[in-house]
């Protein structure tokens, strides 16, 4: 036999074999051949049995052979154990800065790296955190730049958009055009960002990811990170994690506050807008010191309504400091 149909035979049965077989469902000599000869490859014992043979010394492959009448077969070790690939599924279901379109995708990808018996396994109702799938698909390839400057260690520039009172995408100080030494990319409750220092500000400071338009990797190289500059120190200082007793909030904010609503509970929060320049917001959140210390930073712009408990405590905190 020539050596492209020795190649071809062994690919699809190590097709199958990755596809269709694992630990609790290998698969007998005679189902092999039957799918070689469907795919129109015929072959003797003799020829497979060499074949197999070949397959299981090889150091870069786990086939394992169960020495049976007929003897059978199954794929061992994979790339990643179901498990993982659970935890990989979650995590792209779970992350809202990820489109619901490039979500189903990458969760195809994930489940085709199971074994053909294993994936519906994988298939499994995933809760996120209820906000919003982000609706900027160009995301994916936004980010592959951003990876590729901070690799290459050149500046970006880049336009960035916040929402208005009625929730319009609006350009940041009428489009313009930020310059950033980019450092690492941030995933933080949710949301990406990227973090890196700017010229202007003279400072390390964080963008959202999916709110940037148009980044464009520039010719000159990027101011290098400050010598007690710590991704994860950084994190900790900038990012912080609500924790208390979950109660829906009514907000009355200012017009100019709405990008903070939308970036903590998503564009599917329950507003109304009002002629002087406000709008009300209906919010779950968990009532502790952090939230209320999130409203405090609004210098009054943000005022909680209701419930009176909520009200009461905010009242309590404010006195105190």
């Amino acid at each position: 036999m020539n050596a492209v149909h020795t190649r071809d035979r062994i690919f699809l049965i190590m097709k199958m074999l990755y596809e269709k077989s694992d630990e609790n469902h290998p698969l007998a000599t005679n189902e092999i051949m039957d799918f070689l000869a469907q795919n129109g490859i015929t072959v003797d014992r003799k020829t497979f049995r060499e074949d197999m043979n070949f397959l299981i010394q090889s150091e870069d492959l786990d086939i394992i052979r169960i020495k049976s009448s007929p003897n059978k077969y199954f794929w061992g070790e994979r790339v990643f154990e179901i498990p993982e690939l659970k935890l990989l599924i979650d995590a792209v279901s779970a992350a809202r800065f990820i489109s619901q379109d490039k979500s189903d995708d990458l969760i195809k990808k994930l489940i085709a790296l199971a074994g053909k018996s294993q994936r519906h396994e994988l298939i499994r109702n995933v809760h996120g955190t209820g906000k919003m799938k982000a609706d900027n698909r160009r995301l994916y390839y936004i980010v592959d730049i951003l990876n590729d400057a901070i690799n290459q260690k050149k500046k970006i520039k880049f336009q960035y958009y916040e929402y208005d009172g009625q929730k319009y995408k609006v350009l940041r100080h009428d489009g313009e055009e930020y310059i950033l030494s980019p450092y690492a990319l941030y995933w933080n409750e949710d949301n990406y960002y990227l973090v890196g220092f700017s010229e202007k500000r003279q400072k390390v400071i964080t963008f959202r990811v999916d709110r940037l338009c148009l980044p464009e990797i520039l010719e000159e190289a990027a101011i290098s990170e400050p010598k007690d500059f710590n991704i994860s120190d950084f994190g900790n200082k900038v990012f912080r994690m609500f924790g208390g007793e979950e109660t829906i909030v009514k907000l009355l904010c200012k017009d100019e506050l709405m990008k903070y609503i939308i970036d903590q509970f998503g564009t599917e929060v329950e507003t109304q807008t009002h002629s002087d320049g406000t709008f009300t917001a209906c919010v779950s959140v968990e009532l502790s010191p952090a939230f209320y210390g999130w409203v405090f930073q609004f210098a009054g712009k943000m005022r909680i309504l209701s419930p009176e408990k909520a009200v009461d405590e905010y009242k309590k905190m404010k006195a105190a400091n």
